[in-house]
């Protein structure tokens, strides 16, 4: 088989904002309201600009709690990952004392006492030996002292190790954390521009230890962080149009949960060899035979002689049909219909390649209806300048939406179906009697959303703009009626696999009928901390040096992987911007 004869596909063709059914549309009142409510969002958008102001919130319970000065309050949240909950339990179960020695905060860490000066003319370095004069040697909250060229040594190492974030003292067996303020006025006299990234360490630690929050994973990166505000499973949307999964970074998969979509997405690439020739761009017609190639996205076609099929399972309709009312296929069940002493490799393999190819089908469906946003758009424009006065077609705008939200439900409800149903992941969890019954339930349900679903994409494909306004107005109200039938379909898929097969409705995202929340900007403010007295001028220098520098566009920037997480934003080629720190690259890419 040639190379061009198969489809290789891949996440980014079935990649579709929820939104961008609306792109170009006309939207009445109603549609303004409805559109506010999918918009409205509990997850943050963590920019450069806020990204001080969000480590702040935090930084000020903390602070006005437990009566502590800034640093302290910041090396008890680095601790403790910026859970101020998880701090606070440990606060109440062990106590003031227990809280600070496991974070390596001294006792005397209260806001209202001040530590003696160090009044002694020469002291002996414990690590290099030498006597000192007292105003050469530096001595931290948990009481020990030692020269500064010392200090120094080990500040900067220990920046170049990326360890700046805990920087602990030198003293044997000493857990305290060395003082923010000491560690730059050491480290700017001998190597000034470590102090920067000893800065930027600090400030990227609220987004790069704390689980509420997370790079976007776009390529190449928007800049942006999101912080949710609810516990489990959550997708989000960024304003640069990446819809995520916040549990793995992967694109939004639910109803798969994230070890299905990790497994599947595996196991896509691992057997693509073998199946390939099962993804080709033409299926045969049940009776001439002849190759017929889909240019829609409703998955019930039609070949030249009239001759009727699903293009998924390649049954006939009978020639001549008229698809209306549309015929019910169950071609959606996966039958096990091989022999009983098949081989267990090759009766796993065709079980694959049933889900895959559906999997597949979908996802072409899926670009297919992407490109149906611009033919209606046509259709729209040419049906006004035909008739003015019959300028309602924000149905149109609800219709594409529901049909891209619940075209996505059954796309990723296969690779959910083939896991929940094999012996991968639940061998010794269900037994066979109760997995054939979960299985029947939730091909049921499958069946059901996937055959309205097929009817709304075929109502969209009609000829609106040559038809008679009766015949449209009839059209709107079936479309109206049947994103309504989806979305019902879709909210019991999903409670079925979060309460009847997984049992464990947290372990997926939930269903949200007005799409995958779009995350709101930040409301907290730099400018309202500039005004306190107590906070470290140098970390406040350092963001506003972030804030004021001009961004610049990601479009020709390239992504250094490096082995990374996914969880740590990628550096663009270019690092440094005028001689200041870009606050889209982390600390760790400028050594």
């Amino acid at each position: 088989m040639d190379d061009d004869d198969v489809y290789y596909f891949t996440e980014e063709d079935c990649y579709c904002s929820d939104r961008d059914a609306f792109d170009g549309f006309k939207c009445d009142h109603d549609d303004v309201i409805w559109l506010a409510r999918r918009c409205s969002s509990s997850a943050k958008i963590i920019t450069k600009e806020s990204l001080l102001a969000a480590q702040e919130e935090n930084l000020r319970k903390v602070m006005d709690i437990l009566s502590l000065r800034e640093p302290h309050a910041r090396t008890l949240l680095i601790h403790y990952k910026w859970d101020v909950e998880t701090l606070l339990g440990t606060l109440v179960e062990e106590g003031r004392a227990k809280l600070f020695a496991d974070a390596g905060v001294p006792e005397t860490a209260d806001l209202c006492i001040d530590l003696p000066t160090w009044e002694a003319s020469l002291i002996t370095c414990e690590v290099c030996m030498e006597e000192v004069p007292g105003e050469q040697a530096s001595r931290m909250d948990c009481g020990h002292c030692f020269c500064n060229d010392c200090w120094t040594e080990h500040f900067i190492v220990k920046i170049n190790e990326g360890q700046s974030k805990r920087i602990r003292c030198m003293a044997h067996k000493c857990n305290t954390i060395c003082d923010e303020a000491l560690v730059r006025s050491l480290v700017s006299k001998r190597r000034p521009d470590l102090v920067p990234i000893f800065d930027r360490f600090l400030l990227e630690s609220y987004i790069e230890d704390n689980k509420m929050v997370k790079w976007c994973p776009s390529t190449p990166h928007c800049g942006n962080a999101i912080r949710k505000e609810e516990n489990g499973c959550y997708e989000v949307e960024c304003p640069c149009g990446m819809q995520f999964c916040f549990s793995c970074l992967s694109e939004a998969h639910s109803p798969c949960s994230c070890v299905m979509w990790q497994l599947w997405t595996k196991k896509c690439k691992d057997e693509s060899d073998s199946v390939n020739w099962i993804a080709v761009h033409t299926k045969p017609c049940p009776n001439c035979r002849k190759p017929v190639e889909k240019n829609g996205g409703c998955n019930y076609v039609r070949c030249i002689c009239q001759q009727g099929f699903c293009w998924l399972c390649g049954g006939a309709f009978g020639r001549g049909s008229s698809l209306s009312p549309l015929p019910r296929c169950s071609c959606g069940r996966y039958k096990d219909d091989r022999g009983r002493n098949q081989d267990l490799e090759e009766r796993e393999l065709y079980r694959y390649m049933h889900y895959n190819g559906r999997y597949r089908a979908h996802a072409d469906s899926f670009k297919l209806e992407n490109k149906l946003r611009e033919t209606l758009q046509q259709k729209v424009s040419s049906s006004v300048e035909n008739d003015s006065a019959f300028y309602d077609f924000s149905w149109v705008d609800r219709g594409l939406y529901r049909l891209f939200r619940s075209r996505r439900v059954l796309l990723y409800s296969y690779p959910f179906a083939y896991y929940m149903f094999g012996e991968e992941l639940f061998k010794d969890k269900i037994i066979k009697e109760e997995r054939q019954l979960k299985q029947r339930l939730f091909e049921d349900q499958q069946q059901q959303l996937e055959y309205n679903v097929e009817r709304l994409s075929k109502l969209l494909e009609e000829p609106i703009d040559k038809l008679e306004r009766d015949r449209v107005a009839d059209i709107r109200l079936q479309v109206l009626n049947q994103g309504a039938i989806t979305d019902s379909l879709c909210q019991k898929m999903y409670d079925c696999i979060g309460n009847d097969l997984l049992g464990r409705p947290e372990d997926i995202a939930p269903y949200r009928s007005m799409g995958i929340e779009r995350a709101s900007e930040f409301s907290g403010s730099l400018s309202s901390w500039a005004d306190r007295t107590d906070h470290n001028p140098s970390v406040l220098q350092f963001a506003k040096a972030g804030v004021a520098e001009t961004d610049r566009s990601l479009s020709s920037g390239s992504r250094k992987d490096g082995g990374r997480s996914l969880q740590r934003k990628r550096a663009r080629e270019d690092g440094a911007v005028d001689g200041l720190l870009d606050l889209h690259v982390p600390a760790t890419e400028y050594y």
